[in-house]
């Protein structure tokens, strides 16, 4: 059994504050790339976890979230210089309040629910207890302590959550979790 963090895509890697189909659009949060690179070092496997509800809206397709997936990742691994930097990518296109018909539902992995962690953690031979949720909005939070994992908000200032760390950025949420975890 493996330890791995789940990383939120949007405002925790990569600046985005509305739906995002576009590759040219992507862009690193700065420290980031440095951030997951330390974390895989100290034997974290790496997986994105992310709602991509613009789908089931008909903003954007599949593909094009394939193709962000592809860009953020060359973009790591030109930051980094490691292949592969994440070895898990998993995205939610379902939505209920969807215009495209085909995606138009509630669905098990829409955070907060715990199911693309669940999935994850089956394909990759996780052992959740020893996994952490990072993202910038309680549902990831809460998404992640569903499927039994520790979680980490990153938010500017004081917010109500139910993460047991908050900070600003994915370097100080790898900082702490190294720290939790005797690595650091």
């Amino acid at each position: 059994m493996s330890k791995a963090i789940f990383l939120d895509r949007d405002n925790t890697i990569i600046h985005n504050d509305d739906d995002l189909g576009d590759a040219k659009m992507v862009s690193l949060i700065p420290g980031a790339a440095e951030a997951m690179k330390c974390l895989h070092h100290e034997g974290f496997k790496l997986i994105v976890i992310t709602n991509q509800g613009g789908v089931a809206r008909g903003m954007f397709t599949e593909d094009d979230v394939h193709a962000v997936h592809a860009e953020v990742q060359r973009q790591l691994q030109e930051a980094t210089g490691e292949d592969d930097l994440v070895c898990g990518w998993y995205f939610c296109p379902w939505h209920p309040e969807g215009t495209v018909e085909t995606y138009r539902r509630e669905h098990p992995w829409r955070k907060p629910q715990p199911g693309m962690l669940l999935q994850a953690a089956k394909d990759h031979d996780l052992q959740l207890d020893f996994c952490w949720m990072v993202g910038d909005q309680e549902r990831d939070v809460l998404a992640g302590l569903a499927a039994g994992c520790r979680g980490v908000r990153l938010a500017p200032g004081a917010v109500d959550t139910k993460a047991e760390f908050t900070c600003d950025s994915l370097a100080e949420a790898a900082a702490y979790i190294l720290t939790k975890e005797g690595a650091a």
